[in-house]
């Protein structure tokens, strides 16, 4: 199926020249000129993919993000300038999956785009050759269930709303119960190589799970920090 794309910029250039970028590629685009009014749209009905300019008028792209992760897993791209390099890491933390920088090349942000829905695509496939068995689509670890087919988690049969990338970070952990996961490991399954991050984004991915969870489990404590080393899930 053709993925549709979000496109959040207040400059008409960038909304214009971008859409027949992506169109020409086959994607189909939806376009929004103003945090607001992409939120009016995307609460209600999500593109597969957004591409967020943070600076814009009436809502901003963290504004925007903030509102989308409460209702919404949709892979988020920022848009950033040069020296905007708080913005990017804040953005991270957030719980976008990417950013790319101003001024960009088209070219580079439809690879991102295609490498980013890619990843979206191989965790609904549940590939992950080292550590898989072949034919297993749902994993279970005690009260938490992962189906990656339907990008759905539930812990207590209760549902819990991932980005794709904390998804992928809790994958790894819970895909051998009690071996731990240094920083480095979980960068490598949420990002890919030329996405730079720092350990205190996955520190930030980290709280968030736990947020997440705590707010279906005030008590939920299965995933542990050990200080210095990593993370890891314990299964119980």
């Amino acid at each position: 199926m053709t993925a549709t794309i979000a496109l959040v910029d207040d400059d008409r250039n960038i909304l214009t020249s971008v859409t027949i970028a992506l169109e020409a590629e086959g994607f189909r685009v939806r376009t929004y000129p103003d945090g607001q009014k992409a939120w009016d749209a995307l609460s209600k009905n999500p593109a597969d993919l957004a591409v967020l300019d943070i600076k814009m008028p009436r809502m901003d792209g963290m504004e925007l993000l903030r509102k989308l992760r409460e209702v919404t897993p949709m892979p988020v791209i920022f848009l950033t300038s040069k020296d905007e390099e708080i913005d990017q890491l804040l953005g991270l933390r957030m719980g976008a999956d990417d950013y790319i920088g101003k001024p960009f090349s088209q070219r580079l942000l439809i690879e991102r785009i295609r490498a980013l829905l890619r990843r979206v695509e191989m965790n609904a496939k549940d590939v992950e050759p080292q550590d898989t068995p072949a034919g297993d689509e749902i994993m279970a670890r005690g009260k938490l269930v992962l189906d990656p087919m339907r990008h759905r988690v539930t812990w207590k049969d209760r549902d819990v709303t991932l980005t794709v990338t904390e998804f992928l970070i809790l994958q790894t952990l819970a895909q051998h119960p009690g071996h731990v996961k240094s920083r480095d490991q979980l960068m490598d399954a949420a990002y890919t190589d030329d996405v730079y991050v720092d350990d205190r984004t996955i520190d930030s991915h980290i709280k968030r799970l736990r947020k997440k969870f705590r707010m279906v489990d005030d008590e939920f404590s299965a995933i542990e920090t050990l200080y210095g080393v990593g993370y890891r899930y314990k299964d119980g």
